[in-house]
């Protein structure tokens, strides 16, 4: 949680705790373009909360994905879909506009990329920041982490952005990456994803070589190897 807990309304605080959402906060999109409603409006903001994967299963995917690996992702996927949903009935019941983004749908094959991308709301409500595996990098859970958003007009206390990478000189993720699609860039906000990540060629060496994982959209590898990531290893 990164916000001060009188400004969080009590409703909210109870759907967190009850749903031990453990890393979460309020971002501020009202500079860019984010999905519409029904009504063809978009939204001034959304709340973005990250679910932690199991550390265990991630350290052990260092040389490739396996299916304990797909089934957490599917498992982490599926808890955020239904508490996005949930915490959009509450926000309508309480007479706001709200909007859920599905975990990992991928709705422009073309581009390869979804609808609005989870990170930059992780970003913007301070959650962690964009490693050079092009992933969220969180302080406690480094990049072990899957990601929900739910976007609203609700009034909220937004966190503070992050807009730089804290990866220092750390280049294992870049390293380690089988398919050479990682470019090595550190991130600042705003900069294109392509800077990052070239993710044509990811896509085609995990369709390749890890097609049986959900038709090959798994690989992980990179994160695997994030010394953040590694940490929770080492501290448990």
């Amino acid at each position: 949680m990164l916000q001060s807990e009188g400004l969080i309304p009590k409703w909210l605080a109870s759907f967190i705790q009850q749903h031990k959402i453990v890393l979460w906060g309020a971002a501020d999109l009202r500079d860019l373009n984010t999905p519409t409603d029904s009504s063809g409006r978009g939204f001034a903001g959304a709340l973005s909360f990250a679910i932690p994967m199991t550390p265990a299963i991630m350290a052990g995917i260092q040389q490739g994905p396996n299916q304990a690996y797909a089934d957490e992702y599917t498992r982490l996927n599926n808890l955020i879909n239904a508490a996005a949903a949930r915490l959009t009935a509450e926000i309508r019941d309480r007479g706001c506009r709200a909007q859920p983004l599905a975990a990992s749908e991928r709705t422009d094959p073309v581009n390869i990329k979804g609808d609005f991308p989870h990170k930059t709301a992780a970003t913007r409500a301070g959650l962690g920041w964009i490693g050079r595996h092009c992933q969220l990098i969180t302080r406690k859970f480094g990049s072990w982490v899957r990601l929900g958003t739910v976007f609203t007009d609700m009034v909220l206390a937004y966190g503070t952005p992050v807009d730089r990478s804290y990866c220092g000189t750390c280049t294992r993720c870049v390293e380690a990456c089988p398919a050479g699609a990682l470019q090595g860039s550190a991130w600042v906000a705003g900069m294109p994803r392509e800077k990052i990540l070239d993710p044509a060629v990811c896509d085609r060496w995990k369709k390749k070589n890890y097609y049986q994982y959900h038709n090959g959209h798994n690989c992980g590898i990179c994160s695997a190897v994030c010394p953040y990531s590694l940490k929770k290893i080492a501290d448990s």
